[in-house]
């Protein structure tokens, strides 16, 4: 095993939390902000939303943006 993936092996958990305290964090903003809101139609749009920003990142990985981090 990689460094690398023991080091993903113990972040896992970690980086998941994370990213399901981004996801919830921005839920409740749309509540907030948007009266009577489809909260089905806005989980939808927000993961459309990172995901379009995952693959921004896959392609900046691709193209050797983080080789040097």
């Amino acid at each position: 095993m990689t460094p690398q993936e023991q080091e993903i092996a113990k972040m896992k958990e970690v980086i998941s939390s994370e990213l399901r305290n981004v996801f919830t964090s921005n839920m409740t903003i749309f509540d907030w902000d948007i009266p009577e809101n489809d909260d089905r139609k806005s989980a939808e749009l927000i993961i459309d939303v990172m995901k379009e920003e995952m693959k921004s990142l896959q392609k900046e990985i691709k193209e050797g943006k983080f080789d040097q981090y």
